[in-house]
């Protein structure tokens, strides 16, 4: 395999992503998916009937991975791994995207008051010809919510661009009772397995490369 020069690209416009990248040291460019062509978005993220989640969070990243990896080669880019990652929440069977507006927000919560979800993060990495790719899955535990915090939070700008409306990075840290399983998992990308998947890449982690 041929290793990278250490830098990879970053197929997302999360914050959070970013963040936990720079937190275990991986230098990264974003290459920017669109979410406006002609055709719409180059990389859509509505379920297909019928989808499970662990499906549709996979078919979504290795989507987005395979789009951010040939722009890298029609841009003529230099030639490194491309990660690409998307998060859902599950409750029930019931995959709870993005809300599109305040009262969507307002009833995930709502849903999410006093119960158990699972978050499911799919990672995965393309280099050349190879692809590898994980889910994390971690079990959250939310306290019974009142109306009042309820709307309070949804007044807010952070459920907006979240997975089932809430950040657990952000102030809805206070109505998080229990998790198992990654905190940066939940957050929108799971450490221990991103290493893994980049270290495969051959992308050096904590001075160890892939094989």
């Amino acid at each position: 395999m041929k290793h990278s020069d250490q830098k990879i690209y970053l197929a997302s416009k999360s914050a959070r992503r970013r963040e936990l990248l720079r937190q275990i040291g991986v230098e990264f460019e974003l290459l920017m998916l669109r979410d406006q062509t002609p055709r719409g978005p180059e990389v859509s993220e509505i379920v297909l009937p019928g989808e499970a989640a662990d499906v549709y969070v996979a078919r979504v990243t290795l989507e987005k991975a395979e789009c951010a990896h040939h722009t890298m080669l029609w841009r003529k880019l230099p030639v490194r791994p491309v990660l690409a990652a998307d998060t859902t929440v599950v409750l029930e069977g019931r995959i709870l995207g993005k809300p599109a507006g305040y009262a969507e927000a307002v009833e995930m919560l709502r849903l999410l008051s006093g119960r158990t979800h699972e978050v499911l993060t799919n990672v995965a990495v393309r280099h050349y010809d190879d692809v590898w790719q994980v889910t994390q899955r971690s079990q959250v535990r939310f306290a019974h919510l009142t109306e009042a915090e309820i709307h309070a939070y949804c007044m807010t700008t952070e459920p907006y661009d979240k997975a089932g409306g809430y950040g657990i990075q952000g102030m809805a840290a206070v109505f998080i009772e229990e998790i198992s399983g990654s905190h940066s998992g939940i957050m929108g990308l799971p450490l221990f397995e991103t290493a893994g998947l980049l270290r495969q890449a051959g992308v050096r982690i904590l001075g160890a490369n892939g094989q």
